[in-house]
């Protein structure tokens, strides 16, 4: 992901003047440090695409062959994990990765249905939608949950107004992305269009990524009133009661 987490402080807005780097303002050169800096995902997005990539290559030259299909994914599943492991991404992150494949390719198999290999993709998809906007509604945006993780700041911007806010409109930005690939994905899947299936599952895996970490990290951006310190430094307003 991007840079090395940060303490904050959790003091006033400093002086525009005492301000540099990342933890500029709005007007200054905190622009240089987006969500995509913060976030990263274009690596992960790129590599959940490969599976399904493998799973249509090896179902359409085993002559629509299901197992064709099961044993490219998971053989390309299985590479995949292998060098994520090797540039040091976390063995959870890897195992869950490659826990998805295999059983997507289960439940392929034991209903003999092609399209079914992307059932697992169309139900998470779905319940990440309900996620995230049920943490708008409960003011615990997500969006915000990952960057507080990630710059080590826990909950201490949910004692920013500003940030609570601005963290709950650019996390809609995401709830729409899940929308979006349910309203793509279940008309394919009911329809049993599998190679539609996979270029939708392209399509919407990495440039729909980078549009969002784009547009919510607008969306963020214009939802902090001038002289804000940035994502680094939550301005609380009560340093010890979260707000209400």
């Amino acid at each position: 992901m991007g840079g090395a987490p940060e303490g904050d402080s959790g003091q006033a807005v400093p002086r525009p003047d005492q301000r540099t780097g990342a933890d500029a303002g709005p007007d200054g050169p905190a622009r240089a440090e987006s969500l995509t800096d913060l976030l990263g995902g274009r690596r992960g997005a790129i590599d959940a695409t490969l599976p399904p990539l493998a799973f249509a290559v090896g179902w359409l030259l085993g002559g629509e062959s299901l197992w064709g299909g099961v044993g490219a994914a998971l053989a390309v599943g299985a590479v995949v994990a292998g060098v994520r492991l090797r540039r040091g991404d976390r063995p959870r992150s890897v195992l869950i990765g490659m826990l998805a494949v295999c059983v997507a390719a289960l439940i392929a198999v034991r209903t003999g249905r092609a399209e079914n290999f992307f059932l697992l993709q169309v139900l998470s998809n779905a319940a990440s939608a309900l996620a995230w906007a049920v943490s708008i509604v409960v003011r615990w945006p997500l969006l915000g949950v990952l960057v507080g993780a990630v710059l080590g700041q826990r909950a201490r911007w949910r004692r920013d107004p500003a940030l609570l806010r601005g963290y709950g409109r650019a996390s809609w930005v995401w709830t729409a992305t899940y929308l979006l690939r349910v309203a793509v994905f279940v008309p394919l899947y009911l329809g049993g269009q599998v190679l539609a299936l996979v270029v939708a599952r392209v399509a919407l895996t990495w440039p729909l990524v980078a549009a969002a970490l784009a547009l919510s990290w607008v969306v963020l951006r214009r939802s902090l009133p001038a002289g804000h310190p940035g994502l680094r430094h939550p301005v609380t307003v009560d340093p010890v009661a979260p707000p209400r």
